[in-house]
């Protein structure tokens, strides 16, 4: 009998090995927070392995273009998704907005911002931090509300760019920059400010950042990645979604 359990055993723990498989996503610096949490409900719920790289949506792209091993793009804006579906690089009918994203004023300073982002006005600070808006659709927003607020000309000498939104976070958080312009998502959990002071910059300074996912070619024939693009579009993904203060735009 004990000689039977032990085959079953094996029989079982083959069955789960044969069936999980890896799956390589290239993710948008502003979405690590989540997508982190999202990838270890998915991998103890369905058994596969997900491995993440993060960094500015151009960046990922023009890695993909050059032959990057990701079976999924989840990237910050809609036009990289798009470019690869039309190149060929990305399967056709499975692109869709996952989310939409939300830019945000952020000092590491408890009082410094304020709820109106006056201080873009007065300029009681000495750089502000922001990603890069050629890579990066977050550095792209803040480029176009200071445009909306007439304060391009007068703020650009004080502008420090990072490559990415994580990199911009970074600036402020280690205090090289007073503030800057990153995701709600980095700062806010729950709609609450994990810390500082910060300005939610109304949506109608900025273009909206809808943000898309695309199965890439080298993941069609991944079940690990195909089932992780139906995750995305679950009741469970998107209350991490909304944790971190973003809406949902599911196509």
């Amino acid at each position: 009998m004990r000689r039977n359990l032990v085959f079953v055993f094996l029989q079982v723990v083959l069955l789960i090995s044969i069936q999980a498989a890896e799956v390589t996503v290239a993710v948008a610096s502003n979405f690590s927070l989540p997508m982190r949490k999202i990838a270890a409900q998915f991998e103890v719920e369905s058994g596969h392995k997900v491995r993440l790289s993060f960094g500015s949506t151009g960046a990922l792209y023009a890695q993909i273009k050059n032959g990057g091993p990701f079976h999924l793009l989840i990237a910050a804006d809609q036009e990289a998704p798009a470019r690869l579906e039309k190149e060929g690089l990305g399967i056709a009918g499975t692109r869709f907005t996952y989310a939409q994203g939300r830019l945000v004023l952020w000092s590491r300073q408890a009082g410094l911002v304020d709820k109106e982002g006056e201080i873009l006005t007065t300029g009681q600070f000495q750089k502000l931090a922001l990603a890069n808006p050629k890579l990066a659709p977050y550095g792209l927003a803040a480029m176009e509300t200071l445009r909306s607020l007439s304060l391009t000309k007068q703020l650009k000498p004080k502008l420090v760019q990072g490559e990415n939104i994580s990199q911009a976070y970074q600036f402020v958080e280690t205090e090289n920059a007073q503030i800057g312009f990153v995701a709600m998502s980095q700062v806010f959990s729950e709609g609450k400010l994990l810390k500082g002071s910060a300005w939610i910059v109304p949506p109608q300074l900025y273009s909206p950042i809808h943000q898309d996912a695309i199965l890439l070619l080298a993941g069609q024939k991944n079940s690990a990645a195909t089932e992780l693009m139906r995750y995305l579009k679950t009741d469970q993904a998107k209350s991490v979604m909304s944790a971190y203060g973003y809406s949902h735009r599911i196509q």
